[in-house]
């Protein structure tokens, strides 16, 4: 265990002594960070501490050298940026054609099919039957979502006879007890997001499982915010019937496309598709089989 005391001539660490002047205050705090420091290595500050457990236990995300994801702190208006993909959605342009929205906007754009900036409870409704989420699932799920999410966003005092969620205002609707992926105005932080994968993905797996769940909504609880606690509890809870992992663990990427709500359309598609299948195989059953008798027959 490292031990260290500073005096007023020298600074002294683990038996190592350097003098301490007023002219090499850096170079005194350097030779610190570096002699007591567990992780990360090579570093010049620590960001865990073997008298604090907690801290062993949930390192935050630390770039690599060689990281294309730059200023991991810096909050990003547009771009839902991680270390695998520092330009956001290049998928059919997403985050190019996004640009004109923030990224907590770009979450809910799905949502709003007329593109008027507005989310009525039946554009809920039909996203989520679009994932092919049958109608009570859907319907819970607009009760939550308008129900919760609409009056932050409206213009004015009154609350919305209709539950409509305002786009523009989706960075009201901000909430504690979660990851703080998204900042007070609504842009994502790529060192917050990063987090969630370095503090609680057991094993990298490259995802989080339901397990990988538990542990993070226990530990983003903020005391007493019962709010945030359920909100991101059901936030989470959607993420996973959205994704649906075969595995049960929900891809890194595949969380990141929740952020920016990329992975919504996706998903829709992906629905589509199937329903297609199955309506061919359907339509092309009952002609093989009389093709069948007229042959047999």
């Amino acid at each position: 265990m490292s031990s260290h005391k500073i005096s007023a001539g020298a600074v002294s660490i683990n038996g190592l002594e350097k003098a301490n002047g007023s002219n090499n205050a850096d170079v005194d705090y350097d030779m610190l960070g570096n002699a007591i420091h567990d992780y990360p290595t090579g570093n010049p500050y620590s960001t865990a501490i073997r008298q604090q457990p907690i801290t062993q236990q949930r390192k935050p995300y630390v770039p690599s050298r060689d990281s294309r994801l730059h200023d991991a702190g810096t909050a990003r208006a547009t771009i839902a940026a991680s270390a695998e993909s520092p330009n956001g959605t290049q998928e059919r342009n997403y985050t190019r054609d996004h640009q004109h929205q923030t990224v907590v906007i770009q979450h809910v754009d799905y949502w709003d099919q007329d593109g008027d900036g507005i989310i009525w409870p039946q554009d809920t409704y039909s996203g989520c039957r679009a994932f092919g989420w049958n109608i009570l699932l859907a319907l819970v799920a607009t009760f939550l979502i308008n129900g919760n999410l609409s009056y932050p966003t409206v213009p004015g005092w009154l609350p919305d006879p209709f539950f409509r969620i305002y786009t523009a205002r989706m960075y009201k609707d901000k909430h504690g007890s979660d990851s703080m992926t998204y900042d007070n105005e609504g842009r994502f932080k790529p060192q917050n997001f990063e987090d969630i994968f370095a503090k609680y993905d057991k094993g990298s797996k490259g995802g989080l499982d339901l397990s990988d769940l538990w542990d993070f909504w226990k530990g983003q609880r903020m005391v007493f915010d019962f709010f945030g606690w359920s909100a991101s509890f059901f936030e989470w809870v959607a993420t996973y019937l959205v994704l649906w992992p075969e595995d049960g663990i929900m891809r890194k990427e595949d969380i990141r496309g929740i952020y920016d709500g990329s992975i919504f359309y996706k998903k829709a598609e992906e629905h589509q598709a199937k329903m297609n299948t199955r309506q061919q195989q359907r339509t092309t059953a009952p002609s093989l089989l009389a093709k069948a008798r007229r042959v047999l027959g």
